[in-house]
């Protein structure tokens, strides 16, 4: 390499030490054609360089801050009890399935089951009012509470719809009204209770990253609720799908399957429940912890 190249590549260097990767990558989609293979090679070395290395800090910046959420009591009952809890809003696809084996057409048995879904949407909104209701005049245990009155109305709402109503096309109103119920008073644990605790106890610049491995932790649980069901209703209770006509459904499958559906939500609710009990020992604790956390953070800015 001549004299006038290693100057040139030094030069360079220097000046790419004191601008940003913006920068750099600005001034490369303009001025690279304009430039000699000396410069345009080193550009190009650097910007790889810049990109691993800011790739390879934000994962390590990522790692040690989930670590240390880790270790917070609140963030692992919360995020135990979603295992479960997640469990029965997997399984309840089956609802349509059901009411269709029990003599429903398709029609009937979409509006039931849509009355469902907008009792969830308007449980969710309800719940999140609730708990921050309840949260001013408990602020250590109302939304703890909260939630466990949504996971126990799970418990007996499911019991009540797959147990104590008739399977027969002429409870079509029963089932209408408890499907809006069920899903209006189960919907209320994390817009009333996980998300705004998430947010009391986790650091602000990390709670999105938080929020997202939460949500793919438990969404990627409760994928085995779906196919406990159908092991459950075929293996246990005698689910046959040879018997099972198309026109008219069948009552002993339809039997079959509910009692499946009980055992992946009754079960799940339940045990959400009581994991969300030792929250009213630790969570003023590691509301406290974070606050003082947060106040050292921004005296050392």
């Amino acid at each position: 390499m001549s004299s006038s190249s290693i100057a040139t590549t030094l030069t360079t260097r220097t000046l790419l030490s004191s601008v940003t990767t913006v920068d750099l990558e600005a001034m490369v989609t303009k001025f690279l054609p304009l430039l000699g293979n000396p410069v345009a090679s080193c550009f190009r070395d650097f910007l790889l360089r810049k990109e691993h290395a800011r790739i390879a800090s934000t994962w390590v910046e990522s790692w040690t801050a989930l670590k240390a959420v880790m270790k917070v009591k609140t963030f692992q009952f919360i995020v135990l009890q979603g295992l479960v809890g997640s469990l029965p809003w997997t399984a309840n696809v089956f609802f349509t399935f059901w009411f269709e084996l029990i003599g429903f057409d398709h029609n009937s048995a979409a509006l039931i089951n849509s009355l469902f879904n907008a009792g969830r949407a308007i449980g969710a909104l309800l719940g999140g009012l609730m708990g921050d209701r309840v949260s001013l005049i408990y602020p250590n245990s109302g939304r703890i509470m909260c939630a466990q009155f949504s996971a126990f109305m799970g418990v007996s709402t499911s019991w009540f719809l797959l147990t104590v109503i008739p399977q027969s096309i002429n409870s079509y109103s029963a089932f209408a009204v408890f499907m809006f119920i069920t899903g209006l008073t189960t919907s209320w644990c994390f817009s009333a209770t996980n998300g705004p605790m998430f947010a009391e106890v986790v650091p602000t610049k990390n709670r999105t990253m938080i929020y997202a491995f939460d949500r793919a932790f438990e969404v990627s649980f409760s994928s085995f609720a779906a196919p406990a069901v159908g092991i459950l209703s075929e293996k246990i209770y005698g689910y046959d799908p040879t018997s099972v006509d198309p026109a008219s459904g069948s009552a002993r499958d339809a039997y079959a399957l509910s009692r499946g559906l009980l055992a992946m939500m009754a079960v799940p609710f339940g045990l959400c429940c009581l994991l969300y009990t030792p929250l009213y020992w630790h969570f003023k604790r590691d509301r406290e912890n974070a606050k003082i956390s947060s106040l050292e953070e921004a005296d050392n800015i």
